[in-house]
């Protein structure tokens, strides 16, 4: 009979075509590490570069172009805006001298120096669990040394993307706003206040449209116009220091702490929200570690600190040539940036600029899927679908989060208008982030029995980071609190997500074979009762192979029985390896209960159906699982194997739960927003199947129910309604029957056995 449906079959090859090509890749590596190892190393560069190769700080070319990709974005874009705002904020480019512009270049240079440099790629970048990086992966080695410690983590966390939502809006904005210099394009641009937020709008809209294709595709894209973006900025810088060193001596971090503290600052220690601009990529730096290795960012970080460092004192030796230029006295869209270069230059710069805001956003975009799926791993955020659409980990793809973020992004762009005005709010957030960041750190470092070095390192840089929190809160009623709000929605979040699943955990039970096999045992043997399916499968996330899951137990014996020839309980693990396949069974000595657990590797799809019916195919083959036909006809097509009804089971809160108001609360938040989170029958491919979705009673304990009182009805117009009698023949009102209260809530009136076998001995 010709085919009717199309259903997914297995394959008879073990491999797609995807893994043939990664194979053969995978081979060729090894052969050329074989190779390598067979060639003696000459002198000792090349024996430390060969120990450098065989170690988690292994560099490649491909990835390296990757890194600066995907990392340096929002750090590459800090030029754009920084030494402007140092400018507007000075009172425009009149009333800035040497001492100002010298010490400003000291703190930008020494906070980079500082803050990217040393804590992010010398001391945080060596503290990684299994290579992946930021702030939650650096709580799951601290965890341990108390429970406190989730605080930080969740509050740097929150605010790492709460951040994540501006940094696209502001850089691509900011960027763009650079058309207005070119004089071609200004008259247009006066016309059309707005065209620089569509042309903004049109831009972030395509750039989270291509997130689906992974990272390491854009990476090498991107890879090579940020090679060109940062060597661009240290050809200009050059170009307009125009052999004028004596602007080195912002070197000296004496210019900077006197500047910080002299009447020439105009603005106080609110200068310290200005300079942190210039290292709003560092904590993105870290988070994207996972995505192209450590060793690919060591080997590229020089070059970019060159550049920048090289682009900024450009910018500020332009300034001091121009501080008494008449034609710039009093002007408010005044930009060192491009107003540094000569006109020609500008367009090719502003091309750039643009492009390196786009990368700016990938950056944060890349690392908030890192972070997202890393609080999924703690439990603080619901599962979502996630994808793996290149070859490591790392590099991944939610599909929830990325059009969560753009929604968000284009609703700070329509709210804030312009970068003036998204600035206000840029870099608030980040502020909390490197804070909790460096409080981790020390934890780490102080039970890593580096205690001086942790004490240091604590003083040292809370120091600096809490000066960069007290001069952003200035930007607080200017658009700040817009982060602040949205970092305290995400840590709402987070929190009753914890605090739900904590609840729901301690009420999860497991039961032994010897105290559910009795049971299910009589249920499947049991005749008088249909069946319900041949096979009913139960889709769980618990682990547990040697027990059943209560929920299971009591979703088998609610309201109907359901009867079937086999049950089982099937959980999906996604393993670490691209292209795992591979499960375990249990059968608990029977051939009707079975526990299943299936292992694929992160680039394998999840489909449920179409695996679960090879593991039954292989138990019936086994002799573990009695044979089944199916007469009709069936969406799988496959006859060999009976009707499959697939169940997920969810929790709801009884009202008589006893049970903080703290914790109610966490649960009706967490049950409302899995609901809007996503659907786990469409990621496991049981869509076309009609699964069964049940809410069972969370099994907390429960307050007692006050009982019923019994009233008489008013009586009739025709007589009066007779009273009801017991089995004694006496009249008894509804307060003398025994009313008793299950822990679950429900009533149940005890009509006695007694009066059963009185009627039984009465007939």
């Amino acid at each position: 009979m010709e085919s009717i449906t199309k259903a997914p079959k297995l394959s008879s090859k073990a491999r797609t075509p995807e893994e043939e090509i990664e194979l053969k890749r995978a081979r060729r590596e090894a052969q050329r590490q074989a190779m390598r190892k067979q060639k003696p190393a000459r002198g000792p560069v090349g024996r430390w570069w060969r120990k450098v190769q065989d170690s988690p700080d292994k560099v490649t070319l491909g990835m390296a172009i990757v890194a600066l990709g995907v990392v340096y974005g929002d750090i590459g874009t800090s030029p754009l805006y920084t030494l402007q705002t140092f400018v507007a904020g000075q009172g425009g480019i009149q009333n800035v001298d040497r001492t100002s512009v010298l010490g400003m270049l000291s703190l930008v240079f020494w906070s980079i120096t500082l803050i990217t440099t040393v804590k992010y790629v010398l001391v945080a970048m060596r503290i990684d669990n299994k290579g992946e990086g930021g702030i939650f992966a650096l709580y799951t080695l601290v965890r341990k040394y108390g429970r406190w410690l989730a605080i930080p983590a969740m509050l740097g966390g929150a605010a790492f993307l709460a951040d994540s939502v501006l940094t696209p809006a502001v850089s691509i904005s900011s960027a763009v706003e650079g058309m207005r210099t070119i004089p071609v394009l200004k008259p247009i641009f006066q016309e059309t206040p707005n065209l620089t937020m569509m042309i903004t709008l049109v831009i972030i809209v395509i750039l989270f449209a291509v997130q689906s294709r992974g990272t390491e595709r854009i990476g090498h894209v991107f890879g090579t116009v940020v090679m060109v973006w940062f060597a661009f900025l240290a050809i200009v810088g050059l170009f307009s220091i125009q052999g004028d060193w004596s602007i080195f001596a912002a070197l000296n971090p004496v210019y900077g702490v006197k500047f910080l503290f002299s009447p020439y600052n105009t603005v106080g220690l609110a200068i310290m929200g200005t300079v942190f601009l210039s290292t709003t990529g560092a904590e993105a730096l870290y988070s994207d570690m996972g995505h192209v290795g450590r060793g690919n960012i060591y080997a590229t970080w020089p070059f970019i600190n060159i550049a920048l460092v090289f682009n900024y004192f450009g910018q500020g030796a332009w300034i001091l040539r121009n501080t008494n230029n008449p034609d710039l006295q009093g002007a408010t869209d005044m930009n060192p940036f491009f107003q540094m270069m000569p006109t020609t230059v500008r367009y090719p710069a502003v091309i750039l600029s643009v492009t390196a805001g786009v990368i700016a956003s990938q950056a944060l975009i890349t690392g908030a899927f890192t972070m997202v799926s890393e609080a999924t791993g703690l439990n603080w955020m619901p599962h979502l679908q996630v994808r793996y659409p290149a070859r490591t980990r790392g590099q991944l793809y939610i599909p929830t989060i990325n059009w969560v973020l753009c929604v968000a992004t284009l609703a700070v762009l329509l709210i804030f208008k312009d970068s003036e005005h998204i600035s206000a709010a840029y870099g608030l957030a980040l502020t909390i982030t490197m804070i909790t960041t460096t409080i981790l750190l020390m934890v780490y470092l102080w039970y890593d029995h580096k205690r001086i070095f942790s004490v240091v390192f604590a003083v040292v840089f809370l120091a600096i980071q809490i000066l960069f929190f007290l001069a952003s809160m200035a930007k607080f009623m200017h658009g700040g609190w817009f982060t602040m709000l949205l970092t305290a929605a995400i840590l709402f979040v987070m929190y009753t997500w914890k605090e739900g699943t904590k609840v729901e955990r301690s009420q999860r039970r497991h039961m032994t074979p010897k105290e559910c096999l009795p049971a299910l045992e009589m249920l499947h043997n049991d005749f008088r009762i249909p069946y319900f399916a041949d096979n009913l499968v139960y889709l769980t996330s618990d682990t547990e192979m040697r027990r059943l899951d209560t929920d299971i137990f009591f979703s088998i014996f609610a309201d109907h029985p359901k009867r079937a020839r086999a049950w089982w309980a099937v959980s999906v693990q996604t393993t670490d390896a691209p292209f795992t396949r591979e499960y375990s069974v249990e059968n608990f000595g029977t051939n009707y209960l079975f526990r299943v657990r299936i292992r694929l590797g992160f680039k394998v799809d999840q489909n449920v159906a179409t695996y679960l019916h090879q593991i039954m195919h292989e138990l019936i083959d086994g002799g573990e699982l009695p044979k089944q036909t199916s007469t009709y006809p069936k969406v799988d097509e496959d006859p060999q194997i009976g009707t499959i009804t697939y169940v997920l089971i969810h929790k709801a809160l009884m009202p008589e739960s006893k049970i903080t108001t703290r914790g109610a609360i966490s649960l009706k938040v967490k049950y409302a927003i899995r609901h809007m989170a996503g659907n786990p029958v469409k990621w496991f491919g049981l869509a076309p199947y009609n699964p069964l979705v049940e809410v069972q009673p969370l099994f907390v304990t429960t307050r007692s129910v006050p009982r019923l009182n019994r009233v008489a009805l008013p009586k009739s117009r025709k007589g009066k309604r007779p009273k009801a009698k017991n089995h004694n023949g006496l009249q008894q009102t509804a307060s003398q029957v025994p009313v008793t209260v299950t822990q679950t809530g429900q009533v149940s009136r005890e009509v006695s056995h007694a009066a059963e076998s009185s009627s039984g001995s009465k007939s």
